[in-house]
C-alpha cells in the first residue's frame, strides 16, 4: 500500500523527472491512500501557480482533479488527528506533514514523498518512505 503526499502527486501531475519516477512506482498495482487533508494541498498549490501565472486557472483545476484520481481512498483526519498532533510536538515538525508519516505507519505502508523534510523522519523513526536518489534537486522542491 502507498501513502501519497500533495509533494509528490503535484510532481507527479506537472510531469517533472521526479514526479515521473515515482508515477511508475505507483502504476505498478499497489493501492493508493492519503489523507483527506490531500485535497486541499493540492488545490491550494495549483492555485498557486494560477496566481503566479504558471498556469491558467483551467489548467489548474485540471491538475488539481488529476491529482485526486492518483489516489484511491481518502482517509478522514479524525482518528488520525491526536497522534499527528502528538508526533508534530515530539518531532518539531508540522501536523500537516504528519499526517502522511502517522497514515503511512498505521497502515505498514510506503509514503511517496519529494519532501526532504518528511522523508528524513519516516526513515529515522521507522516509515518507510521512497527515496529517489540522483534526481535534479529541482524536481525535489517542497510545492
Amino acid at each position: 500500500m502507498i501513502v501519497l503526499d500533495a509533494s509528490a502527486a503535484i510532481n507527479m501531475i506537472n510531469g517533472t523527472e521526479a514526479g515521473m519516477a515515482l508515477r511508475t512506482l505507483l502504476l505498478q498495482g499497489e493501492r493508493s491512500i492519503a489523507p483527506s487533508l490531500y485535497c486541499a494541498e493540492v488545490c491550494n498549490a495549483f492555485w498557486k501557480y494560477a496566481q503566479a501565472g504558471i498556469v491558467t486557472p483551467d489548467i489548474a483545476r485540471a491538475r488539481a482533479q488529476a491529482s485526486l484520481t492518483l489516489v484511491d481512498e481518502f482517509v478522514n483526519l479524525d482518528p488520525l488527528y491526536a497522534e499527528a498532533l502528538s508526533e508534530a510536538c515530539r518531532l518539531a515538525h508540522s501536523v500537516y506533514d504528519m499526517f502522511y508519516l502517522v497514515l503511512a505507519r498505521r497502515n505498514a505502508a510506503t509514503l511517496f514523498t519529494l519532501d526532504a523534510k518528511l522523508r528524513s523522519l519516516c526513515e529515522a523513526n521507522g516509515v518507510n518512505v521512497v527515496s529517489l536518489v540522483g534526481l535534479p534537486k529541482e524536481d525535489l522542491r517542497d510545492v
